[in-house]
């Protein structure tokens, strides 16, 4: 019932926001658009004065942060959406409503077990910021450091919950409709998603990934993340370093500053391949309300990176075949392209690599030696999935985090530096990580740390290579035994087959000279065919007797 009770709501929250009016009826296939047109009951509610941006920013707060999340994904791509719209859903970054400051407090001295005086010697009651999961206060410990302390808001799993559930719903529908989805693994997405959504409601977790992304450019110029205060930290409540930087959104802010906006971007770049490949360790969350500038230097820029609850990390079998895919995109080289997709089985090995490669061509082929302006990523990966249909291709659920990343990367670059070529600024980063991995360097780094395990395995070599060979005899003799145990079997096989020949045949005879003896009528003068020297016939009874007997 309650799952009922949400769809409703969502129904009640787009028909009273009238987001039927953002659909482009003209588009929509021909048996719709009387249905969502003309006919709908929803062109009986009036339109209120409020922008269409503006309604549709209203209408994911109402529905919560799993709309809030996605909403903030869709502001970046000012690509994709009208320039209104993205304004408005810009707002969704850090403007969501906040809920009450006592509420706040109360749930903070609840975690820390202590008033909030006794914990703090200044805490601000106006929230600084309002998230879709939390918001943070400004506030200052007894040593004397400014700090913010994100609260998780009250009764948000309860909600999160329902939405999650209402994913999985609509994920089996989606297959029991639609059989090609799946490829798209929805329902594993979905689960993907609600570890990841979850693990944001343990402030704990989010202080672990930004101690650890601290940790990876402590001594960076690229990259400045605050640091944690464990002991006032709890699975609720999360207490952390005050930084001061611009808001990566505020961009008229950053030029009055003198920033250097090309560098900007090619750095949000770098920090992005730096974290998938030297660390294999990303922030992915990285929507504008999470980024600040510290200009300080307004030529050499620094990030500021802050809300942590989310982040990824691949296998290192899917870091090597993304590396060589991008590199072979990067260098135009189709075929390999294909090949390492039917290798790592993101395809079927049933693929022919050529077809393939020729559908790849034809969507990439356009976007290359162009200025980011002129290339989207969302468009290209639109394409890239219309192709793969083709060819069973099937979404990878590890991949999707990065994918999100990719696309928020991407609509940052855009509205920093529009003219920034992505391809020349990753394309080197890459190559140089490939040449650290298998070059001469990489495998001589192996070798120093893999070194000692050898030599400690080393004295077990001569046992290893015994017990091996003593496993090799036992499967040879096992082998031998099981086919010792097959030509039984087929022997078995053979006689059960030749007995069920004899009594068939047997039978047969027996149907024979019971036809021979039926062809005389008189039975009475049986005894006279005998006299008559009828011995054939008998002779056919006792052979065809013989045969069900040996049978």
């Amino acid at each position: 019932m309650s799952r009922l009770h949400r769809l409703l709501k969502i129904a009640q929250v787009v028909a009273h926001q009238r987001l039927d009016t953002l659909i482009p009826i003209e588009r929509l296939p021909a048996p719709w658009r009387p249905l969502l047109g003309r006919f709908s009951p929803m062109r009986l509610l009036p339109e209120n004065h409020k922008s269409r941006g503006e309604r549709l920013r209203l209408a994911l707060e109402e529905l919560g942060p799993i709309f809030v999340k996605f909403g903030q994904m869709l502001s970046t791509r000012r690509d994709l959406l009208p320039q209104d719209i993205a304004d408005e859903l810009k707002k969704l970054q850090d403007q969501v409503p906040p809920f009450p400051a006592e509420q706040a407090q109360a749930l903070i001295e609840e975690a820390l077990g202590q008033n909030i005086h006794q914990a703090f010697q200044e805490f601000s009651s106006q929230p600084m910021a309002s998230a879709s999961i939390a918001q943070v206060h400004a506030a200052r410990l007894h040593s004397g450091e400014e700090v913010v302390v994100k609260v998780i808001r009250p009764h948000i799993d309860k909600i999160m919950r329902k939405d999650i559930a209402l994913l999985y719903t609509f994920a089996r529908i989606l297959l029991k409709v639609w059989p090609d989805s799946k490829r798209l693994h929805p329902v594993e997405v979905v689960a993907d998603y609600e570890v990841t959504l979850f693990d944001e409601l343990d402030l704990l977790k989010e202080a672990a990934n930004t101690s650890q992304l601290r940790r990876n450019f402590i001594n960076s110029g690229l990259l400045y993340v605050p640091k944690v205060y464990w002991e006032y930290s709890r699975r609720n409540v999360m207490v952390q370093e005050r930084i001061y930087g611009i808001p990566i959104a505020h961009l008229d802010l950053l030029r009055a500053q003198g920033t250097n906006m090309h560098k900007l971007a090619e750095r949000g770049v770098e920090i992005f391949f730096t974290q998938v490949f030297r660390d294999n360790f990303f922030h992915a969350d990285m929507h504008p309300g999470n980024i600040f500038v510290d200009c300080t230097d307004p030529n050499n820029p620094q990030y500021i990176g802050i809300d942590c609850g989310i982040v990824g990390s691949l296998s290192v079998e899917d870091q090597n075949y993304l590396a060589r895919n991008l590199l072979a995109f990067f260098t135009q080289d189709y075929y390999e392209v294909a090949r390492l997709h039917i290798e790592s089985g993101w395809v079927h090995e049933d693929t022919r690599a050529n077809e393939f490669a020729a559908a790849i061509r034809a969507v990439c082929e356009p976007i290359f030696e162009k200025p980011l302006k002129d290339i989207s990523f969302g468009q290209v990966l639109m394409g890239l999935f219309q192709t793969a249909r083709r060819f069973n291709m099937e979404v990878q659920p590890q991949l999707v985090l990065l994918q999100k990343t990719l696309l928020n990367i991407e609509g940052l670059g855009r509205q920093l530096y529009p003219d920034l070529d992505l391809w020349t600024t990753a394309k080197p980063y890459l190559e140089n990580w490939m040449k650290a991995r298998v070059g001469p360097r990489g495998v001589w780094r192996k070798v120093k740390t893999n070194f000692p395990d050898w030599l400690e395995q080393m004295p077990e070599l001569p046992l290893l290579a015994h017990d091996t060979l003593a496993q090799l005899k036992n499967w040879e003799q096992h082998q031998i035994q099981q086919q010792q145990a097959l030509i039984q079997v087929q022997q078995e096989i053979h006689q059960q087959n030749a007995r069920r020949r004899a009594r068939l045949l047997g039978l047969l005879v027996l149907g024979l000279a019971s036809y021979l003896i039926a062809t005389d009528t008189p039975v009475d003068l049986l005894w006279q065919h005998i006299e008559q020297q009828t011995w054939p016939v008998w002779g056919l009874i006792l052979l065809g007797g013989w045969l069900l007997v040996r049978g």
